[in-house]
């Protein structure tokens, strides 16, 4: 790979992390987000679950709007707009008054992290085209990582007496630095002229379908846990709030190693078999998180949700692009817009089942995301049909 696709590859690494932000910077503030904009009672655990599902809602609709345009007019335009929309509802976030506006703030913060998931996944697979599958579970590490990064920050904000607003301002600079670095470069094509599989063509194969259904769980069984995992710590295993944001943040550090010893290992693992260990270990591990009697081994299997869990987004968006090679930016949009619509049901499903139960049965639901999974990953590996 030559100077200037590997630092292109690099920089879209650094931009998946300024995408992770709009995503994992509401977990670690939920309580303190609950005080402020709830007053005496507080938000209710359906309100909070709400902000997680608007997150996600403007991600779905970045995804939407971005796919079929990235496909005519190229990367570049989009990877600017993304990182320039996260900028602005951060400091519109961050001076917030009242939760209606905290919400569309939050809304424009998916809007912009789903405009960045659109292009960036299709430019590295451009950029790494024979080694896709392995570029593909390397950048979404640096999903995670960015959200080590966003945990990171927000618990030592709390540490230290900061709080949401600051907090929001400091992570402006990660956005802001990539429109400076992006502006001079060249990004790739996303599809050959004239040789694109159109959606409209793919909507009609019936392992795409099942391939999407399968992506909506496996965003399901991430946004779960990790929009979930910090309020839980506190308010179901009662621990204090920096340890909900110590458990979020391992979370992501296991999530990130799972996809890069996936992404490491490549063609020498079976990636069907290997989504299929994932699916089944986290429905284990979900149910031990939500009912074992011990704080800490329950708490410990929240956080290995992360690395079982890990494999199961890029990897499918790695095995539909290995069958649909032609696909272009449209259906990576598709596969995008499913896999985040588990983001928007999941939590708030979550909170839901937690007001009219509890914490603890409200993460149990989130088991059904990967045993429902399970079964279609085993139907794609079987099926022939294209």
């Amino acid at each position: 790979m030559s100077v200037a696709p590997r630092l292109l590859t690099n920089l879209c690494y650094l931009a998946m992390m300024s995408l992770s932000i709009g995503l994992n910077l509401l977990p670690v503030f939920l309580t303190t987000l609950s005080a402020t904009y709830g007053g005496a009672d507080g938000l209710t655990a359906e309100q909070l679950g709400r902000l997680g599902a608007i997150s996600f809602a403007g991600l779905v609709a970045g995804i939407l709007i971005t796919g079929p345009l990235a496909d005519r007019w190229g990367a570049k335009p989009f990877a600017q707009l993304g990182n320039t929309l996260i900028a602005l509802s951060l400091i519109a976030a961050a001076f917030a008054p009242s939760y209606a506006l905290l919400g569309a703030a939050v809304f424009v913060l998916g809007m912009g992290a789903g405009v960045l998931d659109m292009v960036l996944s299709p430019v590295v697979a451009a950029l790494n085209p024979t080694r896709r599958a392995a570029a593909m579970n390397w950048l979404h590490s640096y999903f995670c990582v960015g959200a080590v990064v966003t945990i990171l920050a927000g618990t030592l904000a709390l540490q230290f007496g900061l709080g949401w607003r600051e907090t929001c301002l400091l992570l402006l600079l990660l956005p802001v630095g990539l429109l400076v670095a992006f502006a001079p470069l060249t990004f790739p094509a996303l599809s050959t002229v004239g040789g694109r599989l159109r959606l409209r063509t793919l909507v009609h194969r019936r392992w795409f379908w099942v391939a999407l259904l399968a992506i909506l769980l496996g965003g399901a069984t991430e946004a779960g846990m990790s929009q979930w995992l910090p309020a839980y710590a506190e308010l179901g295993l009662n621990y204090p709030t920096w340890v909900g944001g110590g458990a979020l943040l391992l979370f992501s550090v296991a999530m990130a190693a799972g996809r890069m010893v996936v992404g490491a290992v490549g063609p020498k693992w079976d990636p069907f078999k290997v989504m299929a260990w994932g699916s089944g270990t986290s429905v284990i591990l979900f149910v031990i998180g939500a009912f074992w009697p011990g704080a800490g081994i329950a708490l410990t299997a929240c956080i290995l949700v992360g690395f079982t869990g890990s494999c199961l987004w890029p990897t499918m968006l790695a095995v539909t692009a290995d069958r649909y090679p032609e696909g272009g930016a449209s259906m990576y949009g598709a596969l995008g817009a499913f896999g985040n619509m588990g983001g928007i049901c999941m939590p708030w499903l979550v909170g839901w089942v937690a007001d009219w139960r509890d914490l603890h049965w409200g993460m149990a639901i989130s088991a059904f995301a990967p045993a429902l999974l399970l079964p279609l990953v085993l139907i794609l590996r079987r099926s022939k049909s294209v």
